[in-house]
């Protein structure tokens, strides 16, 4: 039988590549998803096949890190061999407005989904490995570099949460013995990232600008550093860690930190733009406590799991820089026929 995974916050970006890579490797793929009155599910429909026609790999249960009973229920009817939580509401900006809701998905949800693991598998379910989705921002106003014996201080309600869900993943792992690893990863990206998050922000940004749908970008803290990697390649550490004869805990990143200023530079540069004629900064973005500089040392990933990160910081910039102007190409090509508002994208705010 095909290796059974259920992954929380499928529809996510992170979700959406982890999905690919596991149907790649013949998985049988299960998705946590919650209702809404709108298909939010456009990351994974190119992965999607109607169960009635037979050969369906991946299928989606409608579920929520706030609902223990349904997290339980869906444990029952998938009965995985792993479990990634990915799920979370992930926005670090965002999570200063809603404080109470970020703790409650990302730190008792975790709580809440591994209570359900322990008590499946004592019950006589098949023994599970679990993934717990960390966050560089746990560390915070720490110094870089970040590794894996670096104290933790976060600095803002999401990077909190993060460590609380954290260290429930390692009390469990040693009171009762569950394979749980924690994977600390770094900024990662992608074409597929939401647009409020600071990379995709920009680079969409750019790609309306070339053609003519948008003037100004407003930013917040230019100067604030960064360790971005590719989504992608980052999914593959998740999997690797769960595939060790012991569960461990792991910083997942590329090892270089780079600025707001030069994401925006190389984006803009990409589509042969001046970045000084759009660019704006607006204090309105900038965090109650800012994060300054976070960078990552992987040496452990490299030495244990022989993980290294393949596509370079200019190339995932200018991956996501060519993706979102074809996306405005097509956004103009609309537009011009007098069905979308060009004004749209200058309603995009965040900076993450």
């Amino acid at each position: 039988m095909a290796t059974r995974a259920l992954i929380t916050g499928v529809t996510g970006q992170d979700g959406s590549y982890l999905t690919e890579f596991l149907l790649a490797k013949g998985y049988e793929v299960h998705g946590l998803v919650r209702r809404a009155s709108l298909f939010n599910t456009d990351r994974i429909d190119h992965l999607y096949h109607d169960p009635h026609l037979g050969g369906a790999k991946l299928t989606l249960h409608y579920g929520d890190l706030t609902d223990g009973t349904g997290l339980r229920r869906v444990l029952e009817t998938v009965d995985p061999d792993e479990i990634y939580n990915l799920g979370a509401q992930s926005h670090v900006k965002v999570s200063f407005d809603i404080p109470e809701y970020t703790a409650e998905t990302v730190a008792i949800g975790t709580l809440r989904l591994i209570e359900a693991v322990r008590d499946h598998v004592s019950h006589g379910g098949r023994p599970v490995r679990y993934y717990q989705a960390g966050s560089s921002e746990m560390f915070g106003g720490t110094p870089p570099p970040q590794n894996e014996r670096t104290p933790f201080y976060p600095r803002s309600p999401y990077g909190v949460s993060k460590l609380a869900a954290h260290w429930f993943a390692v009390n469990y792992r040693e009171a009762y013995g569950l394979f749980i690893c924690n994977g600390i990863l770094f900024n990662h990206e992608s074409p597929r990232r939401g647009e409020t998050f600071v990379t995709r922000k920009v680079t969409r940004a750019v790609g309306r600008i070339s053609q003519g749908l948008q003037d100004k970008l407003y930013l917040g803290n230019l100067e604030a550093t960064r360790d971005w990697g590719f989504t992608g390649d980052y999914v593959e550490a998740m999997w690797l860690m769960l595939q060790r004869h012991q569960p461990d805990d792991y910083i997942i990143a590329t090892g270089e930190a780079h600025s707001v200023r030069d994401l925006v530079e190389i984006a803009f540069a990409a589509a042969r733009l001046d970045w000084r004629r759009h660019v704006e900064v607006d204090r309105r973005y900038f965090r109650p406590t800012e994060v300054n500089a976070l960078r990552g040392d992987p040496t452990k990933a490299r030495d244990v799991l022989g993980w290294q990160p393949r596509v370079t910081f200019s190339e995932l910039i200018k991956m996501m820089v060519e993706h979102d102007i074809d996306l405005a190409r097509r956004e103009r090509t609309v537009h011009e026929a007098g069905f979308a508002d060009p004004a749209r994208g200058a309603a995009i705010a965040g900076n993450n």
